[in-house]
């Protein structure tokens, strides 16, 4: 069972789920917007990918919060990920405690096919 984190009305999530149902994959939905994720969570993903993979410093969040004028460090930008779950970028996919960020359907076809 593949658990994917994001929002259902952002588009790289709905590409993804769309490829999970093509490819008869089970799949769960935790939707930040109903349910955040907490900074364990967040902790246990940065030991899969780096911080640059997860953090979205290109979204709307980021720039409405005017995080730039920070310049966090990455011990910064994770407790940002924990207080504003808007700023990770989407989709995560957790399988077999291994992480995959964002949509890419050559990695998703490499890895999870």
């Amino acid at each position: 069972m593949f658990k994917v984190y994001g929002i259902k009305n952002c588009d790289s999530v709905k590409k993804a789920l769309k490829f999970f149902k093509e490819h008869n994959l089970a799949y769960t939905l935790q939707d930040f917007k109903e349910e955040k994720v907490s900074e364990e969570k967040i902790s246990f993903w940065l030991t899969q990918v780096d911080m640059k993979s997860l953090f979205n410093a290109k979204s709307t969040t980021y720039r409405t919060l005017k995080l730039k004028e920070l310049n966090l460090n990455e011990e910064g930008q994770k407790e940002w990920l924990a207080k504003n779950n808007l700023l990770i970028k989407r989709p995560v996919v957790e399988f077999n405690k291994k992480v995959v960020v964002g949509y890419n359907e050559d990695i998703y076809k490499g890895v999870f096919l």
